[in-house]
């Protein structure tokens, strides 16, 4: 017969452990066959004793599975180490980091509430404010990432959410997260952060203040370009809330997915350092370059804000751009020269890309967006990976070459 091996085990158990032993062991719990990795449950609905027993589930009235558009051991174990990675009260996953942002709008937000959003943020993100939560009714409105005295102007009395990226995407832009949560919390509005650039290995921004953390966990969650998936946390208040949206409106992680970002999390901590070290030692030879104009990256001492990034990162994060001479034709020139580095718009993989951001995931955008958001033709970005810097820089050489 097989034994039920934690039986004895409690959530306490894990209190006080460092980063690393959460990233392997929160959230895990073994079932009656003792296994050691983590069980990846690949059901659609699950079997009730009795019918009063279903109702008792369906309910609330008693915890427990119901259906995997909502309730899913595998994804349930995922959401659980996220938040205790994030120092979160709950989390919740998505099918995609794009889903993880609309639940948070669908479930927090009304017609007629009001959102401040940086200008700072990925391309797909403006479109879904723009395109689709506008034609809802819901108000949005654009600051500059950094100014805080904009941040506080710019709040109404119906203002419910401000939200940004720190770092920003592409050019490592950063707020002041603790003095920005001061400033929606004095004006009755919540901080979301999305947080796919650091991951919790380098900030947490809800230990800063903020309310909400989103994540692209497709990205450096995963680390290998895997599949897909997305996660918000937070406090349990605004959680229920998008659970219910998503009990409703099925945006779900699948368990398989949920079971590699599992995996992927293990070792989030020591590719992190590996993807920085690397991403460091290219930006700063990026910036020694004849036909490189500027570099974006908060590890350098010339970036505007390193100082800021030094306090509330633990790293710098593998995400560099550079803006080239020679404009578009340029860029391409660049990007079609290199022969190792992937061209490709994703990032957060073991193997580095490199992309036009103006032609690929600004490409949405109307030119004056654009140039609001500093996404300028000569812009290129790389995701850096975890090949041997020295070849990635011989292969940046060959860009370099063809301008």
């Amino acid at each position: 017969m097989s034994q039920d091996w934690d039986a004895g085990r409690l959530d306490s158990d894990l209190e006080g452990v460092a980063f690393d032993t959460l990233a392997v062991r929160a959230g895990q719990h073994r079932t009656p066959e003792g296994e050691h990795g983590d069980a990846m449950f690949l059901t659609s609905s699950y079997v009730f004793r009795t019918a009063g027993d279903a109702a008792a589930r369906f309910s609330g009235e008693v915890a427990g599975n119901v259906y995997s558009r909502y309730t899913n051991p595998t994804v349930r174990a995922f959401e659980e180490r996220i938040a205790a990675l994030e120092g979160a009260e709950q989390a919740v996953a998505t099918a995609t980091g794009m889903a993880a942002i609309l639940s948070v709008v669908m479930s927090l937000c009304s017609a007629g509430d009001h959102i401040l959003v940086s200008r700072s943020v990925f391309g797909s993100t403006i479109s879904l404010f723009e395109k689709y939560f506008k034609r809802f009714g819901v108000e949005v409105d654009y600051v500059p990432l950094a100014e805080l005295a904009g941040w506080d102007s710019a709040i109404k009395p119906n203002t419910k959410l401000l939200f940004v990226e720190s770092p920003s995407n592409p050019l490592a832009e950063l707020v002041d997260i603790s003095a920005l949560a001061e400033i929606a919390h004095a004006k009755g509005a919540l901080l979301v952060v999305d947080n796919c650039f650091c991951t919790p290995a380098l900030q947490q921004p809800v230990k800063l203040g903020a309310d909400i953390v989103v994540h692209s966990a497709t990205k450096f969650i995963d680390g290998q370009g895997r599949c897909m998936g997305g996660v918000v946390a937070g406090r349990n208040e605004q959680m229920k809330e998008v659970v219910g949206f998503l009990r409703t409106a099925g945006p779900t992680l699948s368990p398989f997915n949920a079971w590699i970002f599992l995996k992927g999390l293990e070792t989030l901590n020591l590719r992190m350092r590996a993807h920085c070290a690397s991403a460091q030692a290219l930006a700063e030879w990026l910036e020694q370059q004849d036909g490189v104009e500027k570099v974006h990256y908060a590890g350098l001492k010339s970036h505007p804000q390193h100082a800021l990034a030094q306090r509330q990162q633990r790293g710098f994060g593998a995400v560099v751009s550079f803006e080239v001479k020679g404009g578009k034709e340029g860029a391409w020139r660049f990007i079609d020269a290199t022969r190792l580095i992937s061209i490709t718009a994703n990032l957060g993989d073991s193997k580095t890309t490199i992309t036009h951001p103006g032609t690929t995931s600004h490409g949405r955008l109307a030119p004056q967006e654009r140039e609001a958001a500093g996404i300028r033709d000569s812009l290129i970005r790389i995701a850096v990976g975890l090949e041997d810097v020295v070849d990635l820089q011989a292969d940046l050489a060959r860009g370099l070459a063809a301008l």
